[in-house]
């Protein structure tokens, strides 16, 4: 069982879900950004309750589509509980951006001047613990045997500092690139799909491959979603049915 920490009170609860602890696929879901929720000690870090509940502080729709994909693979989703404002679990504790002072243009008060430990005690309340549980769950996996497929799941806007942005799913990866080969050579249309788009590996935002993927040698790949096509159910399982299908065709042997 998870202990809290200091930052995370009772009432908060644990800072990682996981869902279908015991599922049958090698795939593992992961979303990091799946909540908006800020850790109660945190207040609202000076933010209004229209920015609370905007993409600053999370990815709309994410969850709600690896839901459906956990339920679809039958495979293991662990996401995080709490807002990446508190901490984004897809940045590593040295990086400035895992606790912005400014995400896009907006500034963060609660974030502003923290102290080394202060950056040090969110880092130890929900960056750890996140990464802990993904990495005793592929210990556990690759001791009976089984090799994980790492896909994480995110969400971005239709207009980011006042640029539009056209790809409506981008298929990411890092220096590996075997499952995000495979998935862009099985689009056949449905939607506008491209590699390393909205954002690359050189925006730091491949963290949680970089960590878990590249070094065991496991499948991997990210999945961003243009989150107006999943602001409802049926958009969320549109996409879902998607990315559910590439994955399925690239897991029969071909990415492998």
């Amino acid at each position: 069982m998870l202990e809290m920490s200091g930052l995370l009170s009772p009432r908060d609860g644990a800072p990682v879900a996981i869902e279908r602890a015991e599922a049958k696929s090698d795939i593992v879901l992961i979303c990091e950004h799946a909540s908006r929720r800020v850790p109660e000690s945190l207040g609202d870090m000076g933010l209004s309750e229209e920015l609370l509940e905007s993409h600053i502080a999370w990815d709309p729709g994410a969850l709600a589509v690896a839901m459906l994909l956990s339920e679809a693979l039958d495979a293991t989703l662990i996401h995080q509980r709490f807002s990446r404002l508190a901490y984004d679990c897809n940045r590593p504790p040295e990086a400035k951006d895992a606790i912005p002072e400014i995400s896009e243009v907006f500034e963060v008060p609660g974030n502003r001047g923290l102290s080394t430990a202060e950056r040090a005690a969110r880092a130890e309340a929900l960056y750890h613990p996140f990464h802990k549980a993904i990495d005793d769950l592929f210990v556990a996996r690759q001791n009976a045997g089984r090799s994980p497929v790492i896909v994480t799941i995110h969400s971005f806007t239709p207009v980011f500092k006042g640029v539009t942005r056209d790809v409506e799913i981008g298929i990411l990866h890092d220096s590996d690139s075997r499952l995000a080969d495979c998935m862009l050579a099985k689009v056949a249309g449905g939607y506008d799909v491209r590699r390393n788009e909205p954002y690359a590996p050189v925006d730091g935002v491949t963290h949680t491959l970089r960590r878990h993927g590249l070094p065991r040698r496991l499948l991997n790949v990210m999945i961003e979603i243009r989150n107006d096509l999943i602001a409802d159910a049926v958009g969320q399982a549109k996409a879902a049915g998607f990315i559910a299908g590439l994955l399925g065709q690239c897991l029969e042997g071909e990415a492998a």
